[in-house]
């Protein structure tokens, strides 16, 4: 095991061990999505697997072994754990940045600065709210926030365009139920006309 690490005490394990949970289980498939060094990552699965949190085997690859993991049930206990508790500084964040308390925003990020990147690749916080948080208190974003912020951030711009055009798939234009919305709630009668494609824009 790595010299002094705690693994409950340290975000980059947990992001690995998250990873692991989702199903990603190759040293270098985990470096990826963590952003992670592929070293760091393989030092972090073997402290892993020492304190038994994961199981790792060493397969043969085509460019040499390369080493996989799953978790044990002991792991996704911790991880479950840890995420209720970085869920609940989350909304306690949240709430003060709404009601605009810039010294507690302040001294929670004093205190819990190095576990932003695991609370956004949980998908606990969302990239954008940091970013306006961030904003807001004037702070620069530290490169594996802003890694992790940036793909977040990307994955929510391709989640919002799938669903549109889904939308558009379907035929449907998406300002055209706005339109007949609008004219229900005005107390129009529309009769129960048929609608079929003949909107004009």
């Amino acid at each position: 095991m790595s010299e002094n690490i705690r693994v409950t005490e340290s975000p980059k394990h947990f992001m690995v061990l998250d990873a692991i949970s989702r199903g990603v289980e190759d040293s270098g498939k985990i470096a990826r999505v963590t952003k992670v060094s592929k070293a760091e990552v393989e030092m972090i699965l073997n402290d892993l697997a020492v304190q038994k949190l994961i199981v790792t085997e060493q397969k043969k690859g085509l460019f040499g072994k390369k080493i996989q993991a799953r978790i044990t049930d002991t792991g996704s206990r911790l991880l479950s754990f840890k995420k209720q508790e970085l869920e609940e500084k989350s909304r306690h964040l949240e709430s003060m940045y709404t009601s605009r308390d810039r010294r507690g925003v302040e001294s929670f990020m004093d205190d819990n600065r190095a576990w932003i990147p695991m609370m956004i690749f949980s998908g606990i916080m969302s990239a954008m709210v940091f970013a306006s948080m961030m904003s807001f208190m004037g702070m620069a974003m530290n490169p594996a926030e802003a890694a992790m912020a940036g793909d977040a951030a990307n994955a929510d711009a391709q989640g919002a365009a799938d669903t549109q055009s889904a939308a558009n798939d379907n035929g449907v234009a998406s300002d055209a139920g706005a339109d007949i919305s609008t004219e229900e709630s005005s107390g129009i009668d529309t009769g129960g006309g048929d609608f079929g494609g003949d909107f004009e824009f």
